[in-house]
C-alpha cells in the first residue's frame, strides 16, 4: 500500500499487484506486521501459531484495496496452494458443540446433584476458616465483596 501526504492510502503506488500473483515470502512478510483488532470472519489462515483473517491478509500482501474483487474462497485457494493450513469457523464451531455434547452427556443435570457438589465444597473449608467468616455473611454479602452499605436487621 501507497501512502500519500495527507495520510490516506493510495492504492494505486508501486506495490499494487495480482493477489494470484502472491509468493510464499509476500504473506509471511505481512504476517509479521499485519494487526486484526476485529471480530475474525470465519475464514482464517495459521501463520506462525496464530490465526489472521484471510482475505484481508491476502488482500495487504498485494497492496489492493479492501474492496477488491477478490473473494474468500479465492483467498483461500491462494493460501492454500502456497502451503498455508486455512481454517473454516464453523468447522471449529461443530468440532466445540460436539465436544461439549459430550461432556454434558456425562454431567448430572439434576438440582441435588448440584447441591451436593456445593455441599462437597463447603465441606472442603477447614472449620478455623469458616469461623472467621461473618454471621451476617449472606444478607450483607453485597458490603462485603463491594463495600456497599450494610443491611441492618
Amino acid at each position: 500500500m501507497y501512502m500519500t501526504n495527507n495520510k490516506e492510502p493510495d492504492f494505486t503506488g508501486p506495490f499494487m499487484r495480482n493477489p494470484r500473483e502472491l509468493t510464499r515470502a509476500d504473506i509471511l512478510a505481512t504476517a509479521i506486521r499485519f494487526r486484526w483488532l476485529r471480530k475474525l470472519p470465519k475464514w482464517t489462515v495459521i501463520i506462525d501459531n496464530r490465526e489472521l483473517p484471510a482475505r484481508p491478509l491476502v488482500l495487504e500482501a498485494a497492496g489492493v484495496p479492501p474492496n477488491d474483487p477478490t473473494n474468500s474462497h479465492q483467498a483461500i485457494a491462494i493460501l492454500e496452494n502456497l502451503g498455508f493450513e486455512t481454517r473454516y469457523a464453523s468447522q471449529l464451531e461443530k468440532s466445540d458443540q460436539s465436544v461439549a455434547a459430550e461432556a454434558h452427556v456425562d454431567k448430572p443435570s439434576d438440582l441435588r446433584s448440584f447441591l451436593d457438589r456445593i455441599a462437597e465444597m463447603v465441606k472442603s473449608v477447614p472449620e478455623d476458616e469458616q469461623r472467621r467468616l461473618p454471621a451476617d455473611l449472606s444478607k450483607n454479602v453485597d458490603h462485603y465483596l463491594y463495600g456497599t452499605k450494610k443491611v441492618e436487621e
